[in-house]
């Protein structure tokens, strides 16, 4: 049987193949287009991301210290290179594991305690030059912890937790302190606490 194929025929087939390569066309070239957003779109989140990602606190040591030594600061310079040195120390301490915040808050407050020590020594010793350079040092320091709370409101945190304890004496000061060194980490020194605790427990 002979397929009987006009000029009508063949222009109708040519007609639908054209469609059909257009429409194919058509959708290839809007795959191309959603694939190029998608990248453009990823692209912009990732720089995003990157503007706004917290910088790690010896990441901010590191940007601080190249900014002092541009500045000329010698005692930032001095003090933050001690952060950075702590910090450091602490992750090979800790076989390269990452500290945890808490750890860089101890680390932080431990660094400012000796700082201030050593100044108190050098007064002793009437060496009020040396004296003041450990003081600006602990200063610059202690802009990398929280805010610290000062007397009253330490004392108000400290009535709550009394009151929440039931701690009727200074036999119990441990129970205050054990919930005291929770709620103040990094907010108050903890030499601080102590003496509070003991002047609000009766003995």
């Amino acid at each position: 049987m002979k397929l009987c194929v006009t000029k009508v025929d063949i222009a109708c087939l040519k007609l639908a193949l054209g469609a059909s390569i257009g429409i194919i066309y058509r959708h290839l070239n809007a795959l191309a287009l959603c694939r190029t957003r998608f990248k453009k779109q990823n692209s912009q989140a990732f720089r995003i991301f990157v503007k706004n990602r917290v910088m790690s606190l010896l990441e901010k040591i590191s940007a601080d210290i190249m900014a002092a030594m541009k500045a000329r600061e010698m005692e930032k310079l001095e003090a933050l290179r001690g952060v950075k040195s702590a910090l450091l120390l602490a992750n090979t301490a800790e076989g390269g594991k990452e500290i945890t915040a808490d750890d860089e808050l101890k680390i932080l407050q431990k660094l400012v305690k000796q700082r201030r020590e050593s100044a108190e020594i050098y007064k002793t010793q009437n060496r009020m030059d040396l004296a003041e350079v450990e003081i600006n040092q602990a200063k610059v320091i202690e802009t990398y912890l929280p805010a610290q709370m000062s007397e009253e409101e330490i004392k108000k945190v400290l009535q709550e937790i009394i009151t929440q304890t039931g701690a009727s004496s200074i036999k119990e000061m441990g129970k205050v302190m054990g919930m005291a060194s929770k709620q103040l980490a990094g907010k108050a020194d903890n030499s601080l606490v102590s003496r509070l605790v003991k002047e609000m427990l009766p003995a």
